[in-house]
């Protein structure tokens, strides 16, 4: 923990060195929304060192091929770039060729873009990251960042990295430079154990937060990606706590009499909104952070729950079967204009939460024998399923609105974390040390 914690700090710290060259005349873009047949050939080699330096994590030499593998594996799992095998490679990347490509040496391979860079070791015992994107054809340079950061962190400067390249080739914001908080289940069916736990978005840095003696459910970010928000059965009552990740702490928020569940924050972190049970009906509250100021939202009968602000924070869309069946509403954040938004024949909906982006609602569909994952405008209008296995749930947006992650459960029992983009072509598993549910996917970091 106490190592973990000094990383952060100086995480905090990662800082950009070099500026990015201008866009004129540079015409190398990948189109976001035609799916993954063709994803774009890009290579990315080792990066290159000027001299092989020991470092706390490793020489600059191996961590030039690390780093260039997280690179790879970051743009590969966007289902947008094919990275070319290199082994296919003619030639080495020297560090001279860092900022003077040989361009027809990755032609020869039909590489279109080329992303290539340096690890270096500093004095003060920091490293620096170089990160270059070239077009093979027009020898153009797309991209020139550097990032000088603690040698541990070495993996959110590659991060950082494909962030830059992704964002420059789609004209979109990266979501590689980003962590998930999930529930992290072992055990049997009757006595499930339920931990919180936090990654980066590819599975590496995994740490348990408690130690499963008490269950826990549906963990929140708080938009500065300190803290984080969710349900806990202590003593057998279940009520809302915040989890300070750098300390370890974590308090009570709003001890009330009744059963509080399904919290999330505003976007400017100062609320919480949430369900309360009261005399038999279940409502959405909001209150200060800090448990003071409590609202009432809703009043209707039936159970009104699930409630995600969009972007902005004037709108809040969540679940009730105020209706007969499960269905989704949005309301003004004051609880005005209460309106049903989800009219799928013979369907139910629930678990949504607004895209960063403000354009979507993603939800659980339940129907047919299945629970599917979707996407709708906030109007309801222009309804998607991206999934359509037996038991999806879930959803969590990336930060820039372009991937959801889910929770996917197995007929035989247990349940994996999955990633699906807007096509719903591109699905994936993303691996964890154990099974998994419940994920909420943080903002970019700084």
């Amino acid at each position: 923990m106490m190592m973990f914690d000094r990383l952060a700090g100086r995480l905090a710290a990662l800082t950009c060195l070099l500026i990015a060259l201008p866009a004129a005349a540079q015409n190398l873009s990948v189109d976001i929304n035609q799916g993954v047949s063709r994803p774009l050939p890009i290579a990315v080699p080792e990066f290159a060192t000027q001299n092989s330096v020991s470092t706390a994590a490793g020489t600059t030499a191996q961590l030039g091929a690390q780093v260039a593998e997280v690179i790879s594996n970051d743009l590969e799992s966007s289902g947008l770039f094919n990275p070319i095998d290199p082994l296919a490679f003619t030639t080495d990347v020297t560090f001279p060729d860092v900022t003077a490509p040989r361009y027809a040496s990755w032609r020869t391979v039909n590489a279109q873009a080329l992303v290539t860079g340096f690890v270096n070791a500093n004095a003060n015992g920091e490293i620096t990251v170089g990160c270059y994107l070239y077009d093979v054809f027009s020898e153009t340079t797309l991209v020139r960042q550097g990032f000088s950061t603690d040698a541990s962190a070495w993996r959110r400067a590659a991060h950082k990295c494909a962030d830059a390249v992704y964002s420059r080739l789609t004209g979109e914001t990266g979501y590689f430079d980003s962590r998930v908080v999930y529930v992290s289940e072992t055990g049997p069916a009757t006595s499930r154990i339920k931990r919180l736990a936090i990654m980066d978005q590819d599975g590496a840095n995994h740490r348990f937060l408690t130690n499963g003696q008490n269950l826990v459910l549906t963990p929140r970010f708080a938009p500065n990606q300190q803290t984080v928000a969710y349900l806990s059965y202590a003593q057998n009552r279940p009520r809302i706590y915040i989890y300070d990740i750098a300390s370890g702490s974590q308090r009570l928020i709003g001890d009330f009499p009744n059963m509080s569940f399904a919290p999330r924050f505003s976007p400017d972190g100062s609320t919480l909104v949430f369900s309360q049970a009261r005399a038999g009906n279940t409502d959405i509250y909001k209150m200060n952070v800090n448990g003071g100021n409590v609202v009432r939202l809703t009043s209707g009968p039936g159970i009104d729950t699930a409630p995600s602000y969009s972007p902005d924070g004037r709108r809040i869309v969540f679940e009730s079967d105020r209706g007969g069946t499960q269905q989704l509403y949005v309301m003004n954040a004051d609880g005005s204009g209460q309106q049903r938004i989800s009219f799928g024949e013979g369907a139910r909906y629930g678990t949504p939460v607004w895209s960063p982006r403000g354009d979507l609602i993603a939800f659980t569909k339940i129907g047919g024998g299945k629970f599917r994952i979707g996407v709708m405008r906030p109007d309801g209008s222009g309804e998607r399923l991206l999934t359509d296995a037996w038991q999806d749930e879930g959803p969590t947006w990336s930060p820039n609105g372009r991937v959801i992650m889910f929770f996917r459960s197995r007929r035989g029992g247990g349940a994996d974390l999955h990633s699906v983009d807007l096509t719903g072509i591109n699905e994936r598993r993303i691996p964890t040390p154990l099974e998994g549910s419940d994920p909420a996917w943080s903002p970019l970091r700084p």
